[in-house]
């Protein structure tokens, strides 16, 4: 048997780094991955000035088009609404420099170029190099051995054509990565000790030693500044941002009331004037990467910019990375609460952090001259900001005793009342605290450890209470939600019912949860949500489908209860926060102290909530809001998710035996090869793929001028991944409000006339239907429901079914693509993944000037179609319509519930609508009532089997922000 031989032919993507064999495989990729949506484009944002200022103060990196405001102010009411108004700092702006730190004249000059030309892949000799070390050191993680072997294999292939592979052996690579310049930040050990006296037959954590692994964060900083990759998503000067009507906008940490003030006080030297102010985001987490006996945790300190955006650093596109390795002191049981042992773990903690900053220290009042992403130099000032941590970070990072606030003063013992404000604590007030009374008094009335100072009292302008910018993981998501009211739930009902109640009732709820139709995203809870091992994402999760399932079981205010706090999470988690969305969280917060006194009247948690420390924390979040904008860019799981690259996946790569050194090693090659790849881009050279530029290579050694046509011949089939099996995914692209397109392939064996179609879905009105959408696409004025159905125009070719649609529809909020794109698929087939059928339900346009679902139609997809009439192409879907019960959200969920039209026979109601009024995907979820739902009831036949219906407009951020 012959057997094929290797095609070296290669069409890369533009968009992407994927690559294909022809122009077919190609072109499906690009259409349905890439294809720019067709529905409205979002109008570009306005950006005016406030008060006349000098060209050159305006940071020129801006995505926007600047112009002069109106001479009258009433005349902003007349702007655009998608319009937004920027004020920039105007002392530390941000302008451009040269490399010695003179301010350019012109602030729009083209930025000097990178000194490297675009032929010097140093410290690799080839792309070939580079890319073969990015492949088995990144990419696959390929052990050493398996390396050698490799190219063993490669040089014996060679060896009749005298060549040689890329690398010698994989030491011989390892040091090719490790010579890498660019992206370099060497690691160093600082060891620690107890200095205090010694008692006789002092305990093993006085006489050990610590070490803390730490890189130089002045020289991290500088590379993630002059990182390419980020020049369209940086911010160059504190600003702030209002739309069209002059409401306030908080966004990214520099749009918030912090850096702007910060700024102030920098700005008082004169010598700062036109420098860059760039926030230090820091971030502690102790993790364990092991079960198993031996050191298996560790204590990584996060370092990320604050100039940055915070879609990026969601995306941990290299906007965050590992500094420093903490010491963890133990001791045996015995001593494990001594307050000496207790007081030197903390002073350790604090120590550390001062040692390991102290290099910024100089460069925190005094400029110094940084390359930024978009190829300018400025002069960066550096300022210790936000804190990432859970409370037990934040109370260790504040010396505050636990169980206090550590963002208020107040009192242990009113923690369960709403924070009113606007009593803070202070650098300041600490200290007067200090100063006037002694340790005891200090932790017992106050909440302070007055015998440590903060590490942040080291620093300029640095203070450590200011800094804790909340944690909408540990204290919002898992704290509030799934650790406590969940639990409360729970909790009530084994006290109502008795205990063999309350679990047949707990169990219950766990079979509604499981019967949760299908959703793109939803996580799918098989069992229900009884199981162990708890993420972030499983409480999210959790968080999408718990009330319906639950409100049936508990009175109705614990019900408004739920609801009210759910309103908020979704609020708080949005990514573009405004006043109003601000006044709607003061709100929320107020409803939800007055509605949770239920779990204290029902005996649930009769001592009140003054021992609920992160119940007490979101009341803060306002202030955390138009302080550091929005939360989600300040998340720890943010950090947590950086566990997985920083720690996990380099301890897994060691040989177990003192792993520190090794992967600080690892993370180390990791960041070169990053760095690297992130240049080569840069400078254009990773265009296409290492095989087509040796290909095009050679071919111009032989002097061949019809290199593409070359290419073209020859080239196998591609069968590329069926667009039918994706879910959801972030997209780039042009920001649109929605796009809806049917998929690239329509589906055979399908009946290709509407007779035979229409009996074939049993739709016995499915030619007059269509014949109805026909004649109010071609006439101004629809065609009234009591008239008679005219006659069905000749269709041109035949129909064609699908049996998914992409929707393409703007959500930032949500995991999305630059730009805030998402992408989403809707199904209608008979048999998802081989198994049962799948019909969605979507959001269609019914009256735009309305907000919210007054505006919106709910329906269920049951065919995706198109045909061709009068030359025209029409891709629609025949739906079955739901409506509102009620003319407002339901008052115990704040959804709205809807309900199947049926005709005046009692029939299902079906409809034919274009593709372009649908603006994605909808979850409805039952409304269970006092069904009982067994075991075996599967979650394909929730539709079907219930009569009414929540809008469920907690499935994702961008549900809630339309479906209210």
């Amino acid at each position: 048997m012959q057997r094929p031989l290797y095609d070296v032919h290669r069409l890369p993507c533009p968009s992407c780094r994927r690559v294909f064999r022809n122009t077919s495989g190609l072109t499906q990729h690009y259409n349905t991955f890439h294809s720019r949506p067709h529905g409205h484009v979002l109008p570009a944002p306005l950006v005016l000035q406030p008060t006349p200022r000098r060209a050159e103060s305006v940071p020129p990196n801006q995505p926007h088009h600047i112009i002069a405001p109106p001479d009258d102010p009433g005349a902003l009411n007349t702007l655009n609404p998608e319009g937004l108004y920027y004020e920039f700092h105007s002392e530390l702006d941000g302008r451009p420099c040269d490399s010695m730190g003179v301010l350019l004249p012109d602030a729009n000059v083209k930025p000097p170029p990178r000194a490297r030309l675009e032929t010097d892949w140093s410290p690799y000799d080839t792309r070939l190099e580079f890319e073969t070390a990015e492949f088995l050191f990144q990419r696959v993680k390929m052990g050493q051995a398996n390396v050698d072997l490799l190219l063993e294999l490669w040089a014996a292939s060679l060896v009749p054509y005298g060549g040689r592979p890329p690398f010698a052996s994989v030491q011989d690579m390892l040091q090719v990565i490790d010579s890498t310049a660019i992206g370099d930040a060497p690691w160093t050990t600082t060891t620690a000790k107890y200095m205090g006296r010694l008692p006789p037959n002092p305990p093993s954590w006085m006489v050990g030693s610590y070490e803390i692994s730490h890189r130089n964060p002045l020289v991290c900083a500088r590379n993630m500044l002059m990182n390419p990759d980020f020049s369209d998503e940086f911010d160059v000067a504190p600003y702030r941002e209002y739309d069209g009507l002059l409401k306030r906008q908080y966004t990214n940490l520099m749009s918030g009331d912090w850096a702007w003030k910060q700024a102030d006080l920098i700005a008082v030297d004169p010598e700062t004037h036109g420098a860059m102010f760039c926030p230090l985001i820091l971030g502690s987490d102790k993790t364990t990467v092991s079960v198993a006996t031996g050191q298996n945790d560790y204590y990584p300190l996060y370092l990320s910019l604050g100039n940055v955006w915070n879609n990026v650093r969601r995306a941990h596109r290299n906007a965050v990375v590992v500094i420093a390795f903490l010491a963890i002191p133990k001791t045996e049981k015995r001593y494990a609460k001594d307050p000496v042992f207790r007081k030197f773990r903390r002073q350790l903690f604090h120590s550390s952090l001062a040692t390991i900053l102290n290099p910024l220290k100089c460069f925190m009042e005094k400029p110094d001259v940084v390359r930024c992403p978009d190829g300018h130099f400025r002069r960066a000032i550096y300022g210790l900001g936000p804190y990432i941590a859970d409370y037990i970070e934040q109370v260790l990072a504040t010396n505050t005793v636990q169980g206090w606030c550590v963002t208020c003063p107040t009192p242990r013992e009113s923690l369960g009342e709403q924070y009113k404000g606007p009593d803070l604590r202070s650098r300041e007030h600490t200290e007067l605290l200090v100063d006037g009374f002694d340790l005891k008094t200090l932790w017992d009335d106050y909440g302070v450890v007055g015998e440590l100072i903060p590490f942040t009292n080291d620093f300029p302008r640095a203070d450590i209470y200011q800094l804790m910018s909340g944690d909408l993981l540990h204290q919002v998501i898992k704290g509030c939600f799934k650790d406590h009211l969940v639990e409360w739930v729970n909790e009530y009902l084994k006290l109502t019912h008795g205990q063999t109640r309350g679990n047949e009732i707990i169990d219950q709820i766990d079979q509604r949860i499981a019967a949760a139709p299908a959703f793109a995203g939803l996580r799918r809870f098989k069992q229900g949500r009884d199981f162990k091992q708890w993420t972030g994402d499983d409480s999210k999760a959790l968080m999408k489908v718990y009330l319906p399932a639950v409100v049936s079981f508990v009175p109705p205010d614990m019900a408004r209860a739920l609801s009210t706090f759910m309103e908020f999470c979704y609020l708080v988690r949005r990514s573009v926060q405004t006043e109003d969305t601000v006044a709607q969280i003061k709100d929320c917060l107020q409803r939800y102290h007055r509605l949770r006194e239920i779990f204290r009247t029902s005996g649930t948690r009769p001592d009140g909530f003054a021992s609920f420390i992160r119940h007490h924390s979101i009341d803060h979040y306002p202030g955390h809001i138009t302080n550091y904008g929005a939360p989600n860019g300040l998340c720890s799981s943010i950090t947590e998710s950086k566990h997985i690259k920083a720690v996990k996946e380099p301890w897994r790569r060691s040989s177990k035996h003192n792993a520190l050194d090794q992967m600080l090693r690892t993370n180390c090659r990791v960041d070169k090869i990053a760095a690297s790849h992130v240049d080569f881009t840069a400078r254009g050279m990773l265009e296409g793929t290492c095989l087509s530029e040796a290909v095009h290579s050679f071919v111009l050694t032989e002097d061949n001028d019809d290199g593409d046509g070359e290419l073209e011949e020859g080239l196998a089939d591609d069968k590329p991944g069926s667009e039918d099996e994706q879910e959801d995914d972030a997209v780039d692209g042009v920001r649109v409000l929605g796009d809806v397109s049917l998929a690239k392939q329509y589906q055979r064996y399908y009946p290709t006339t509407i007779h035979r179609l229409s009996k074939h879905i049993r739709v016995r009105r499915f030619k007059q239907l269509v014949s109805r959408f026909i004649y109010d696409q071609t006439h101004v004025d629809p065609l009234p429901d009591d008239s008679l159905t005219p006659p069905l125009p000749t269709l041109h070719g035949p129909i064609r079914v699908f049996h998914s649609a992409a929707a393409t529809f703007y959500a930032p909020s949500d995991l999305s693509g630059i730009g805030g794109m998402r992408r989403e698929h809707i199904r209608a087939t008979p048999r998802w993944r081989k198994g049962l059928p799948r019909y969605d339900c979507v959001f269609a346009e019914k009256d735009s000037s309305l907000e919210g679902f007054c505006g919106l139609h709910a329906a269920r997809v049951i065919l995706l179609f198109s045909f061709t009439c009068a030359g025209v192409k029409y891709p629609c879907a025949l739906v079955r319509w739901f409506s509102p019960v009620a003319d407002k959200p339901d008052d115990l969920t704040g959804m709205w519930v809807v309900e199947p039209d049926v005709n005046a026979d009692g029939s299902p109601s079906f409809g034919v609508m274009h593709l372009d009024a649908v603006l994605r995907a909808a979850h409805l979820i039952p409304v269970f009532g006092d069904a009982f739902i067994p075991a075996s009831f599967h979650f394909s036949q929730s539709l079907d089997s219930f009569n009414t219906f929540y809008v469920n407009k907690f499935v994702d951020h961008q549900a809630h922000e339309i479906a209210f």
